[in-house]
């Protein structure tokens, strides 16, 4: 099994989370890339917005945002160092309309922006299920915004991974950290109270399946077991995921989107 570099425990973004490794995220995220091109697809736009894009990751979905908005801005925010390194490298040829911000979306306000606030438009792809307050979240958003501006988003929603939880599970492996896979019921409620209208929210199954065991453990690594391999030894990590993976029925993990599209209110 291939074993990219993945997070040293102990380090920790501003949220106080693992710290991602972006360049190892980058190379395996094909699936939230083609999922996050989707998304981006649900924005009506002219081209000259100023747009936030909020987890920006390693910045293969803001390149394709980017491309959307020839004479605008993207501010490309997330809260891991690595993330935003691996982003700017990939946006280094637009550099002059790419404004790269290290924080917490639970501390965003307009002054995390500076001038770039308010915006046009919000898009959030493969993020907001790492965090438990939405309400806050929804609400910064909002503080953000213009009158009328768009969200865009999608995550992790209600019954997200749920098989290969429970494949973990059965192998003795619980998953370290927090995240909320929301229902879309209380998810419009959330954004209705935060001023939005104009509210859609719906969920998708995203059944993503692997070639081999390679790929896959290499994603277990990266991206859904990377908080709980880093509370054990490095050495633990191949045997681990390889327990997981012999519990799951195939090399499928369960993903299921929370899809969200709605406006700020103009009053």
């Amino acid at each position: 099994m291939t074993t990219p570099d993945g997070p040293a425990a102990g380090d920790a973004s501003p949220s106080g989370r693992v710290e991602w490794n972006g360049a190892a995220y980058d190379r395996l995220s094909a699936p939230q890339a083609r999922w996050g091109r989707a998304v981006v697809e649900r924005l009506v736009l002219g081209g000259n917005e100023t747009v936030l894009d909020a987890g920006c990751g390693s910045g293969r979905v803001t390149e394709e945002l980017v491309a959307r908005v020839p004479e605008g801005r993207v501010v490309a925010l997330d809260a891991s160092a690595s993330m935003l390194d691996e982003a700017r490298r990939r946006l280094r040829s637009h550099a002059d309309r790419v404004r790269f911000v290290r924080a917490d979306l639970l501390a965003l306000d307009r002054r995390t922006l500076g001038g770039d606030a308010p915006v046009d438009a919000v898009l959030s792809t493969a993020t907001l299920h790492w965090i438990t307050d939405h309400d806050r979240v929804f609400a910064n958003f909002a503080a953000v915004m213009r009158p009328g501006a768009q969200l865009v988003a999608q995550c992790g929603a209600e019954g997200n991974i749920a098989r290969l939880l429970e494949a973990a599970h059965s192998v003795g492996v619980e998953r370290a950290g927090s995240w909320l896979y929301a229902a879309p019921e209380e998810t419009a409620r959330r954004l209705g109270r935060a001023g939005f209208v104009d509210v859609d929210v719906w969920t998708n199954p995203e059944p993503t399946s692997f070639a081999d065991e390679d790929s896959l453990g290499a994603f277990l690594e990266t991206v859904c077991l990377r908080e709980h391999l880093a509370t054990v030894p490095r050495a633990q990590w191949r045997p681990l995921v390889q327990r997981v993976i012999g519990a799951m029925a195939d090399p499928v993990i369960d993903y299921v989107r929370l899809n969200i599209v709605a406006r700020r209110a103009l009053g």
